[in-house]
Protein backbone atom coordinates (compact mmCIF):
# COMPACT_ATOMS: atom_id res chain seq x y z
CA UNK A 1 0.00 0.00 0.00
CA UNK A 2 1.39 3.43 -0.87
CA UNK A 3 2.14 5.90 1.90
CA UNK A 4 -0.73 8.09 0.68
CA UNK A 5 -3.13 5.27 1.46
CA UNK A 6 -1.75 4.52 4.90
CA UNK A 7 -4.48 4.28 7.47
CA UNK A 8 -5.17 6.31 10.54
CA UNK A 9 -8.18 6.84 12.75
CA UNK A 10 -8.37 10.47 11.62
CA UNK A 11 -7.71 10.23 7.89
CA UNK A 12 -9.99 7.92 5.96
CA UNK A 13 -8.23 6.47 2.90
CA UNK A 14 -9.82 5.84 -0.49
CA UNK A 15 -9.44 2.40 -2.05
CA UNK A 16 -10.78 0.91 -5.28
CA UNK A 17 -13.80 -1.38 -5.18
CA UNK A 18 -15.78 -3.42 -7.70
CA UNK A 19 -19.00 -1.51 -8.39
CA UNK A 20 -22.25 -3.51 -8.34
CA UNK A 21 -25.64 -2.54 -9.76
CA UNK A 22 -27.11 -1.78 -6.32
CA UNK A 23 -24.35 0.72 -5.59
CA UNK A 24 -22.48 -1.50 -3.17
CA UNK A 25 -18.82 -2.18 -3.81
CA UNK A 26 -16.81 -5.35 -3.34
CA UNK A 27 -13.18 -5.81 -2.37
CA UNK A 28 -13.01 -9.06 -4.36
CA UNK A 29 -14.52 -10.15 -7.68
CA UNK A 30 -15.12 -13.88 -7.60
CA UNK A 31 -17.34 -16.45 -9.28
CA UNK A 32 -19.25 -18.69 -6.88
CA UNK A 33 -20.07 -22.24 -7.90
CA UNK A 34 -23.03 -23.17 -5.71
CA UNK A 35 -24.41 -26.69 -5.34
CA UNK A 36 -28.08 -26.75 -4.36
CA UNK A 37 -28.10 -30.27 -2.91
CA UNK A 38 -25.36 -32.58 -1.64
CA UNK A 39 -25.86 -34.80 -4.68
CA UNK A 40 -24.37 -32.00 -6.83
CA UNK A 41 -21.45 -31.29 -4.48
CA UNK A 42 -18.90 -33.47 -6.28
CA UNK A 43 -19.61 -31.98 -9.69
CA UNK A 44 -19.38 -28.45 -8.27
CA UNK A 45 -16.10 -29.21 -6.53
CA UNK A 46 -14.58 -30.71 -9.68
CA UNK A 47 -15.44 -27.54 -11.58
CA UNK A 48 -13.90 -25.31 -8.92
CA UNK A 49 -10.75 -27.46 -8.66
CA UNK A 50 -10.12 -26.85 -12.36
CA UNK A 51 -9.60 -23.16 -11.58
CA UNK A 52 -7.18 -23.43 -8.68
CA UNK A 53 -5.50 -20.10 -8.03
CA UNK A 54 -8.28 -18.17 -9.76
CA UNK A 55 -11.21 -16.36 -8.08
CA UNK A 56 -13.65 -19.28 -8.28
CA UNK A 57 -15.19 -20.29 -4.94
CA UNK A 58 -17.28 -23.27 -3.86
CA UNK A 59 -20.37 -22.80 -1.68
CA UNK A 60 -23.53 -24.83 -1.33
CA UNK A 61 -26.42 -26.28 0.61
CA UNK A 62 -26.47 -30.01 1.28
CA UNK A 63 -30.12 -30.59 2.16
CA UNK A 64 -32.71 -31.83 -0.29
CA UNK A 65 -35.46 -29.69 1.26
CA UNK A 66 -34.30 -26.12 1.88
CA UNK A 67 -36.22 -23.81 4.19
CA UNK A 68 -36.58 -20.03 4.09
CA UNK A 69 -33.29 -19.57 5.98
CA UNK A 70 -31.24 -21.59 3.49
CA UNK A 71 -32.95 -19.90 0.56
CA UNK A 72 -32.26 -16.43 1.96
CA UNK A 73 -28.66 -17.27 2.81
CA UNK A 74 -27.93 -18.53 -0.71
CA UNK A 75 -29.55 -15.47 -2.24
CA UNK A 76 -27.53 -13.07 -0.08
CA UNK A 77 -24.29 -14.95 -0.67
CA UNK A 78 -24.67 -15.18 -4.45
CA UNK A 79 -25.35 -11.43 -4.64
CA UNK A 80 -22.68 -10.37 -2.15
CA UNK A 81 -20.60 -7.35 -3.22
CA UNK A 82 -17.51 -9.57 -3.46
CA UNK A 83 -19.28 -11.86 -5.96
CA UNK A 84 -19.19 -11.12 -9.69
CA UNK A 85 -21.23 -14.07 -10.96
CA UNK A 86 -22.69 -17.45 -10.01
CA UNK A 87 -22.95 -20.95 -11.44
CA UNK A 88 -25.70 -23.03 -9.83
CA UNK A 89 -25.33 -26.82 -9.72
CA UNK A 90 -28.57 -28.80 -9.45
CA UNK A 91 -29.11 -32.54 -9.53
CA UNK A 92 -32.56 -31.87 -10.90
CA UNK A 93 -34.93 -33.48 -8.42
CA UNK A 94 -34.12 -31.56 -5.23
CA UNK A 95 -36.54 -29.04 -3.78
CA UNK A 96 -34.33 -25.96 -3.96
CA UNK A 97 -36.02 -23.39 -6.20
CA UNK A 98 -33.13 -22.97 -8.64
CA UNK A 99 -35.20 -20.91 -11.07
CA UNK A 100 -36.05 -18.27 -8.49
CA UNK A 101 -32.46 -18.07 -7.22
CA UNK A 102 -31.14 -17.65 -10.78
CA UNK A 103 -33.71 -14.95 -11.47
CA UNK A 104 -32.75 -13.01 -8.34
CA UNK A 105 -29.08 -13.15 -9.26
CA UNK A 106 -29.80 -12.09 -12.86
CA UNK A 107 -31.73 -9.04 -11.61
CA UNK A 108 -28.47 -7.70 -10.17
CA UNK A 109 -26.77 -7.80 -13.57
CA UNK A 110 -24.39 -10.59 -12.58
CA UNK A 111 -23.77 -13.43 -15.04
CA UNK A 112 -25.55 -16.58 -13.87
CA UNK A 113 -26.14 -20.05 -15.26
CA UNK A 114 -27.60 -23.31 -14.00
CA UNK A 115 -26.30 -26.79 -14.77
CA UNK A 116 -28.89 -29.50 -14.09
CA UNK A 117 -26.99 -32.77 -13.91
CA UNK A 118 -29.92 -35.02 -14.80
CA UNK A 119 -30.66 -32.93 -17.87
CA UNK A 120 -27.06 -32.33 -18.96
CA UNK A 121 -26.21 -36.02 -19.05
CA UNK A 122 -24.41 -36.90 -15.86
CA UNK A 123 -21.16 -36.13 -14.09
CA UNK A 124 -18.61 -35.68 -16.90
CA UNK A 125 -20.86 -33.67 -19.19
CA UNK A 126 -21.95 -31.44 -16.32
CA UNK A 127 -18.36 -30.78 -15.27
CA UNK A 128 -17.40 -29.89 -18.85
CA UNK A 129 -20.43 -27.63 -19.24
CA UNK A 130 -19.74 -25.88 -15.94
CA UNK A 131 -16.04 -25.36 -16.72
CA UNK A 132 -16.87 -23.81 -20.08
CA UNK A 133 -19.30 -21.35 -18.48
CA UNK A 134 -16.86 -20.37 -15.72
CA UNK A 135 -14.14 -19.67 -18.30
CA UNK A 136 -16.48 -17.30 -20.11
CA UNK A 137 -17.77 -15.72 -16.89
CA UNK A 138 -14.26 -14.95 -15.65
CA UNK A 139 -13.65 -12.95 -18.82
CA UNK A 140 -16.97 -11.18 -18.38
CA UNK A 141 -16.43 -10.12 -14.75
CA UNK A 142 -12.97 -8.82 -15.61
CA UNK A 143 -14.87 -5.91 -17.18
CA UNK A 144 -16.67 -4.98 -13.94
CA UNK A 145 -16.06 -1.25 -13.37
CA UNK A 146 -13.90 -0.07 -10.50
CA UNK A 147 -14.93 2.81 -8.27
CA UNK A 148 -13.49 4.65 -5.25
CA UNK A 149 -14.20 2.78 -2.02
CA UNK A 150 -14.09 4.54 1.32
CA UNK A 151 -13.85 3.06 4.80
CA UNK A 152 -17.45 4.11 5.52
CA UNK A 153 -18.63 1.70 2.81
CA UNK A 154 -17.03 -1.33 4.43
CA UNK A 155 -18.77 -4.01 6.48
CA UNK A 156 -16.43 -5.94 8.79
CA UNK A 157 -17.44 -8.98 10.84
CA UNK A 158 -15.68 -10.74 13.68
CA UNK A 159 -15.76 -14.22 15.15
CA UNK A 160 -13.60 -16.12 17.63
CA UNK A 161 -12.66 -19.79 17.42
CA UNK A 162 -10.24 -22.09 19.16
CA UNK A 163 -10.29 -19.73 22.14
CA UNK A 164 -8.05 -20.11 25.15
CA UNK A 165 -7.25 -18.09 28.26
CA UNK A 166 -5.25 -15.57 26.19
CA UNK A 167 -8.06 -14.72 23.75
CA UNK A 168 -9.93 -12.39 26.06
CA UNK A 169 -6.86 -10.43 27.15
CA UNK A 170 -5.04 -9.89 23.86
CA UNK A 171 -6.68 -10.63 20.48
CA UNK A 172 -10.29 -9.88 21.38
CA UNK A 173 -9.66 -6.50 23.07
CA UNK A 174 -7.41 -5.53 20.15
CA UNK A 175 -10.20 -6.32 17.69
CA UNK A 176 -12.46 -4.18 19.86
CA UNK A 177 -10.04 -1.28 19.42
CA UNK A 178 -10.01 -1.84 15.64
CA UNK A 179 -13.82 -1.93 15.63
CA UNK A 180 -13.95 1.41 17.45
CA UNK A 181 -11.66 2.92 14.81
CA UNK A 182 -13.74 1.50 11.97
CA UNK A 183 -16.99 2.78 13.49
CA UNK A 184 -15.40 6.19 13.96
CA UNK A 185 -14.72 6.23 10.22
CA UNK A 186 -18.35 5.29 9.43
CA UNK A 187 -17.90 1.58 8.69
CA UNK A 188 -20.42 -1.07 9.75
CA UNK A 189 -19.04 -3.67 12.15
CA UNK A 190 -20.75 -6.90 13.22
CA UNK A 191 -20.00 -9.06 16.25
CA UNK A 192 -21.67 -12.25 17.38
CA UNK A 193 -22.58 -14.75 19.01
CA UNK A 194 -25.36 -14.35 21.54
CA UNK A 195 -24.58 -17.77 23.04
CA UNK A 196 -21.24 -16.31 24.14
CA UNK A 197 -22.80 -13.23 25.73
CA UNK A 198 -24.59 -15.14 28.50
CA UNK A 199 -24.13 -13.25 31.76
CA UNK A 200 -23.47 -9.95 29.99
CA UNK A 201 -27.05 -9.06 29.05
CA UNK A 202 -27.32 -5.97 31.23
CA UNK A 203 -23.85 -4.68 30.40
CA UNK A 204 -24.42 -5.04 26.69
CA UNK A 205 -27.96 -3.66 26.62
CA UNK A 206 -26.73 -0.50 28.39
CA UNK A 207 -24.71 0.31 25.25
CA UNK A 208 -27.78 0.29 22.96
CA UNK A 209 -28.62 3.55 21.20
CA UNK A 210 -32.25 3.26 22.37
CA UNK A 211 -33.95 1.58 25.36
CA UNK A 212 -36.05 -0.49 22.93
CA UNK A 213 -32.92 -1.86 21.26
CA UNK A 214 -31.48 -2.57 24.70
CA UNK A 215 -34.50 -4.75 25.44
CA UNK A 216 -34.02 -6.64 22.16
CA UNK A 217 -30.33 -7.24 22.90
CA UNK A 218 -31.13 -8.64 26.33
CA UNK A 219 -33.91 -10.83 24.94
CA UNK A 220 -31.57 -12.28 22.29
CA UNK A 221 -29.12 -13.45 24.94
CA UNK A 222 -31.92 -14.86 27.10
CA UNK A 223 -33.13 -16.77 24.04
CA UNK A 224 -29.64 -18.22 23.58
CA UNK A 225 -29.44 -19.29 27.22
CA UNK A 226 -32.82 -21.02 26.94
CA UNK A 227 -31.78 -22.70 23.68
CA UNK A 228 -28.60 -24.11 25.17
CA UNK A 229 -30.40 -25.27 28.32
CA UNK A 230 -33.01 -27.13 26.28
CA UNK A 231 -30.34 -28.75 24.11
CA UNK A 232 -28.19 -29.68 27.09
CA UNK A 233 -25.04 -27.99 25.85
CA UNK A 234 -23.33 -24.61 25.74
CA UNK A 235 -20.78 -22.78 23.63
CA UNK A 236 -17.88 -24.23 25.59
CA UNK A 237 -15.66 -26.87 24.02
CA UNK A 238 -13.07 -29.21 25.59
CA UNK A 239 -10.38 -27.25 23.78
CA UNK A 240 -11.45 -24.11 25.62
CA UNK A 241 -10.91 -25.84 28.96
CA UNK A 242 -7.57 -27.28 27.88
CA UNK A 243 -6.56 -23.76 26.92
CA UNK A 244 -7.21 -22.45 30.43
CA UNK A 245 -10.80 -21.14 30.24
CA UNK A 246 -12.84 -22.20 33.26
CA UNK A 247 -16.49 -21.17 32.73
CA UNK A 248 -18.89 -19.97 30.03
CA UNK A 249 -18.98 -16.62 31.86
CA UNK A 250 -15.22 -16.25 31.50
CA UNK A 251 -15.44 -17.16 27.83
CA UNK A 252 -18.32 -14.71 27.38
CA UNK A 253 -16.39 -11.81 28.89
CA UNK A 254 -13.47 -12.52 26.57
CA UNK A 255 -15.67 -12.86 23.48
CA UNK A 256 -17.57 -9.69 24.34
CA UNK A 257 -14.32 -7.69 24.19
CA UNK A 258 -14.34 -8.01 20.40
CA UNK A 259 -17.21 -5.51 20.26
CA UNK A 260 -15.10 -2.61 21.54
CA UNK A 261 -16.71 0.39 23.24
CA UNK A 262 -18.89 1.98 20.54
CA UNK A 263 -22.64 2.34 21.04
CA UNK A 264 -24.59 -0.63 19.65
CA UNK A 265 -26.62 0.56 16.66
CA UNK A 266 -28.72 -2.50 15.96
CA UNK A 267 -29.54 -6.18 16.29
CA UNK A 268 -29.58 -8.20 13.06
CA UNK A 269 -30.15 -11.80 12.00
CA UNK A 270 -28.45 -13.82 9.24
CA UNK A 271 -28.98 -12.11 5.89
CA UNK A 272 -29.78 -8.68 7.33
CA UNK A 273 -27.39 -6.09 5.88
CA UNK A 274 -26.71 -2.98 8.02
CA UNK A 275 -28.22 0.11 6.42
CA UNK A 276 -25.51 2.42 7.72
CA UNK A 277 -22.29 2.47 9.71
CA UNK A 278 -22.14 1.52 13.37
CA UNK A 279 -21.82 -1.53 15.59
CA UNK A 280 -24.29 -4.41 15.24
CA UNK A 281 -24.91 -7.63 17.13
CA UNK A 282 -25.70 -10.65 14.96
CA UNK A 283 -28.18 -13.06 16.56
CA UNK A 284 -27.32 -16.53 15.24
CA UNK A 285 -29.57 -18.60 17.54
CA UNK A 286 -32.74 -19.82 15.75
CA UNK A 287 -36.13 -18.47 16.79
CA UNK A 288 -38.94 -20.65 18.08
CA UNK A 289 -38.65 -23.84 20.07
CA UNK A 290 -35.18 -25.41 19.85
CA UNK A 291 -35.05 -28.12 17.20
CA UNK A 292 -31.85 -27.70 15.19
CA UNK A 293 -29.11 -28.96 17.53
CA UNK A 294 -26.10 -26.69 17.85
CA UNK A 295 -26.88 -23.16 16.60
CA UNK A 296 -23.59 -23.26 14.69
CA UNK A 297 -21.89 -26.60 14.19
CA UNK A 298 -18.52 -24.93 13.63
CA UNK A 299 -16.90 -21.55 13.12
CA UNK A 300 -17.46 -21.53 9.37
CA UNK A 301 -21.23 -21.59 9.80
CA UNK A 302 -20.90 -18.32 11.72
CA UNK A 303 -18.55 -16.90 9.11
CA UNK A 304 -21.08 -17.68 6.34
CA UNK A 305 -23.77 -15.79 8.29
CA UNK A 306 -21.50 -12.78 8.77
CA UNK A 307 -20.80 -12.79 5.03
CA UNK A 308 -24.53 -13.04 4.27
CA UNK A 309 -24.89 -9.82 6.30
CA UNK A 310 -22.58 -8.11 3.82
CA UNK A 311 -19.21 -8.48 5.56
CA UNK A 312 -16.40 -7.70 3.12
CA UNK A 313 -13.82 -9.19 5.46
CA UNK A 314 -13.87 -11.29 8.65
CA UNK A 315 -11.63 -10.80 11.69
CA UNK A 316 -11.04 -14.21 13.28
CA UNK A 317 -9.41 -14.34 16.71
CA UNK A 318 -7.91 -17.55 18.04
CA UNK A 319 -5.73 -18.62 20.95
CA UNK A 320 -5.27 -22.33 20.38
CA UNK A 321 -5.01 -21.87 16.61
CA UNK A 322 -7.33 -22.25 13.64
CA UNK A 323 -6.50 -22.67 9.97
CA UNK A 324 -9.90 -22.06 8.39
CA UNK A 325 -10.67 -19.33 5.91
CA UNK A 326 -13.80 -18.87 3.85
CA UNK A 327 -15.27 -18.51 0.41
CA UNK A 328 -16.32 -15.04 -0.81
CA UNK A 329 -14.83 -12.83 1.94
CA UNK A 330 -11.23 -12.91 3.18
CA UNK A 331 -10.54 -14.04 6.74
CA UNK A 332 -7.89 -12.19 8.76
CA UNK A 333 -6.47 -14.28 11.62
CA UNK A 334 -5.52 -12.54 14.84
CA UNK A 335 -3.58 -14.89 17.12
CA UNK A 336 -3.97 -14.29 20.85
CA UNK A 337 -1.32 -16.69 22.15
CA UNK A 338 2.34 -15.91 21.32
CA UNK A 339 3.32 -19.58 21.53
CA UNK A 340 0.56 -20.52 19.09
CA UNK A 341 1.72 -17.76 16.76
CA UNK A 342 5.26 -19.13 16.78
CA UNK A 343 3.97 -22.61 15.87
CA UNK A 344 1.41 -21.48 13.27
CA UNK A 345 2.74 -18.20 11.88
CA UNK A 346 1.99 -19.23 8.27
CA UNK A 347 -1.72 -19.14 9.11
CA UNK A 348 -1.74 -15.98 11.22
CA UNK A 349 -1.97 -12.40 9.98
CA UNK A 350 -1.53 -10.53 13.27
CA UNK A 351 0.36 -11.55 16.40
CA UNK A 352 -1.71 -10.15 19.27
CA UNK A 353 0.39 -12.26 21.63
CA UNK A 354 2.84 -9.33 21.59
CA UNK A 355 0.51 -7.75 24.15
CA UNK A 356 1.19 -10.55 26.65
CA UNK A 357 4.94 -10.23 26.20
CA UNK A 358 4.72 -6.45 26.68
CA UNK A 359 6.04 -5.90 23.15
CA UNK A 360 2.97 -3.89 22.11
CA UNK A 361 -0.11 -2.33 23.71
CA UNK A 362 -3.72 -3.24 22.99
CA UNK A 363 -4.08 0.08 21.19
CA UNK A 364 -1.05 -0.61 18.99
CA UNK A 365 -2.27 -4.06 17.98
CA UNK A 366 -5.73 -2.59 17.38
CA UNK A 367 -4.14 -0.09 14.99
CA UNK A 368 -2.29 -2.96 13.28
CA UNK A 369 -5.56 -4.86 12.79
CA UNK A 370 -7.23 -1.71 11.44
CA UNK A 371 -4.42 -1.27 8.93
CA UNK A 372 -4.58 -4.95 7.98
CA UNK A 373 -8.29 -4.62 7.19
CA UNK A 374 -7.64 -1.82 4.75
CA UNK A 375 -4.58 -3.58 3.35
CA UNK A 376 -6.69 -6.66 2.56
CA UNK A 377 -9.48 -4.42 1.24
CA UNK A 378 -6.95 -2.92 -1.17
CA UNK A 379 -6.21 -6.36 -2.63
CA UNK A 380 -3.50 -7.92 -0.47
CA UNK A 381 -4.30 -11.55 0.30
CA UNK A 382 -4.78 -12.66 3.88
CA UNK A 383 -2.89 -15.76 5.02
CA UNK A 384 -5.92 -18.00 4.63
CA UNK A 385 -6.48 -16.67 1.11
CA UNK A 386 -2.88 -17.27 0.07
CA UNK A 387 -3.10 -20.83 1.42
CA UNK A 388 -6.26 -21.48 -0.61
CA UNK A 389 -8.72 -21.88 2.27
CA UNK A 390 -12.36 -21.63 1.15
CA UNK A 391 -14.26 -23.47 3.88
CA UNK A 392 -18.03 -23.10 3.83
CA UNK A 393 -20.96 -24.53 5.83
CA UNK A 394 -24.70 -23.92 5.53
CA UNK A 395 -27.24 -25.84 7.61
CA UNK A 396 -30.86 -25.57 8.74
CA UNK A 397 -32.22 -22.78 10.95
CA UNK A 398 -35.34 -20.63 11.16
CA UNK A 399 -35.72 -16.96 12.06
CA UNK A 400 -38.49 -14.42 12.42
CA UNK A 401 -37.93 -11.03 10.76
CA UNK A 402 -36.44 -8.35 12.98
CA UNK A 403 -38.76 -5.61 14.24
CA UNK A 404 -38.30 -1.84 13.99
CA UNK A 405 -36.80 -1.62 17.48
CA UNK A 406 -33.88 -3.75 16.30
CA UNK A 407 -32.73 -1.13 13.80
CA UNK A 408 -33.46 2.32 15.20
CA UNK A 409 -33.21 5.11 12.63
Amino acid sequence: MSSSNKLSSTNSPTLQGFLRSDGRKGIRNCIVVAYLVECAHHVAREIVDSFRGQPVHLIGFGGCYPNAYADRMMNKLCTHPNVGGALLLSLGCESFNRHRLAEEIAKTGRPVSTVVIQQTGGTRKSIDSGKLWVEQALKQIAEVPRAPLSVNELVVGTVCGGSDATSGISANPAVGRAFDMLVEQGAATIFEETGEMIGLEDVMSARAVTPELGHELKASVEKAAYYYKQMGHASFAPGNAEGGLTTIEEKSIGAYCKSGDSPISGLIKPGDVPRKGGLYLLDVVPDGEPRFGFPNINDNAEIAELIACGSHVILFTTGRGSVVGSAISPVIKICANPETYERMSDDMDVNAGKILRLEASVDEVGEEIYEKVLDVASGTQSCSESLGHQEFVLTYKSFEPIGPSCLPM
